[in-house]
């Protein structure tokens, strides 16, 4: 095994020239809707402003013109009663409404002169002498004695002041249809504002839509890079779990192997020359004579020494790897295991094991039989628990392990000592499912449940 596939996966990280470009990106984008916006409220500000000036101008040289042509009429109505009045007192009031209709009427050429377009100068002066005119034969009326005038002052007025009337009312009607045109032109001139105003609007909204799709395309083949990255590295730390699992399960199994090896070794080599040792201890002793106590002393000595020995080697073998789990089976190892326990630490460690369970295979019966010592282990260390009950059951489809005490208890979620990690790893690489329930105080249930192979 390679020692890369072990080791631990770098982070992914961002290329800055990418974060950078992306940040101008955005900022640009933001900053070229910012300036659209603005444009376009200053553009729609200065329309609107030049609108509606545009139609308070006409407003105002519409009303002008509206007053001298009402001024024109009226002051000829006004002069024709004044010339038909019976009396002079008649004739006086007529006069003084003539004066004001006069006074309007030149109040509106004022006002007409003043909102013009400079262009108009031209016809307003025509217009001015033709009132002006208007009015002077209107004055000439005025002067005609009272008995010559409903004759002469008729004829007058059918005769001179009609045409000239007339005229000076073609003028105003004239300037009407200039300022008519006046409004129209300002109607185009706001019509191409607003083309102008679109046009610009489109090309920034265009290059907004050009940037951010060009932003969209860069950002989404970025981000399947790092997906294909992250695709990448997730793939790598699998094959390293993997791996790691696989060599896990191998250092499980050689330590498995080596204990065997070792147990064997020790009950071939060792465990023989000290039974061979033992024996003859005993035939020196029966050789030794009765008078020579302080020798016979001295091999019974050798003697127990030799058995404690031969006791220390069988429990160290059957503790490395007990020889009834592959000559007799599982359950006798299991309650080999109980008696064990018991005798060292006064637990009560019940057992209850199915005889099918004695033709499991042997990496099934390894793993039951290391998970009950391990639970036993931490029963007799931290559990304080008097009594342990062991239940081997097998089902068609797997075999169910429980081991159940009723010490003190933990805390499952907070504590997970090597001694859980380690049997929780066994039971994982066979494929089975390893579950601990226990709380403060109502002791510890171990569940393993192990697949059985078809």
């Amino acid at each position: 095994m390679h020692a890369s596939a072990l080791r631990p996966s770098m982070p992914v990280r961002p290329r800055f020239a990418s974060r950078h470009f992306l940040l101008a990106g955005f900022g640009g984008l933001l900053l070229l809707m910012l300036v659209a916006g603005v444009s376009a409220l200053l553009v729609l500000r200065q329309v609107r402003s030049s609108d509606t000036q545009e139609r308070r101008l006409y407003l105002r040289r519409s009303t002008a013109l509206d007053l001298v042509r009402t001024g024109i009429y009226q002051s000829a109505i006004v002069m024709r009663a004044y010339l038909l009045a019976p009396d002079s007192e008649q004739a006086g009031f007529q006069l003084k409404l003539w004066r004001q209709a006069r006074s309007a009427t030149d109040q509106g050429m004022s006002e007409c002169a003043m909102v013009l377009d400079p262009a108009d100068g031209p016809q307003m002066r025509d217009l001015r002498s033709q009132v002006e005119d208007y009015w002077r034969v209107l004055d000439f009326l005025t002067t005609i004695a009272e008995k010559d005038r409903r004759a002469l002052g008729g004829e007058y007025l059918n005769r001179e002041v009609v045409r000239r009337r007339s005229r000076a009312l073609d003028l105003v009607d004239r300037i009407d249809q200039m300022n008519a045109r006046q409004m129209a032109a300002g109607d185009a001139q706001l019509n191409r504002t607003y083309d102008r105003l679109r046009l610009w609007m489109m090309g920034l909204i265009g290059l907004t839509i050009a940037a951010g799709i060009g932003l969209a395309v860069f950002t989404i083949q970025r981000v399947l890079e790092l997906e294909n990255e992250l695709t990448r590295r997730y793939e790598e730390n699998e094959r390293a779990r993997g791996e790691l699992k696989e060599l896990s399960a191998r250092l499980v199994s050689a330590q498995e192997e080596e204990r065997r090896a070792i147990s064997r070794e020790l009950h071939d080599e060792v465990g023989q020359s000290l039974s061979a040792l033992l024996m003859e201890a005993g035939n020196a002793a029966a050789r030794v004579p009765a008078e020579s106590a302080e020798v016979r002393r001295h091999v019974d000595s050798i003697r127990k020494l030799a058995e404690a020995s031969v006791n220390v080697i069988r429990n160290m073998t059957l503790l490395l790897r007990p020889s009834m789990l592959d000559d007799f089976g599982l359950a006798p190892a299991l309650e080999w295991q109980a008696r064990e326990v018991s005798k060292r630490t006064g637990l009560r460690v019940q057992v209850a094991a199915e005889e099918s369970v004695g033709d499991l295979p042997d990496t099934l019966k390894t793993c039951i039989y290391r998970v009950v010592q391990e639970a036993l282990h931490n029963c007799a260390r931290h559990s304080q628990a008097r009594t342990v009950k062991v239940v081997v059951e097998q089902e068609p489809s797997k075999i169910v392990l429980t081991v159940e005490d009723d010490g003190r208890g933990f805390d499952a979620r907070r504590v997970r000592g090597l001694g859980l990690v380690g049997m929780e790893e066994r039971v994982n690489h066979l494929g089975g499912v390893f579950q601990i329930r226990s709380q403060p105080g109502s002791g510890t249930r171990i569940a393993v449940e192990l697949p059985l192979a078809s």
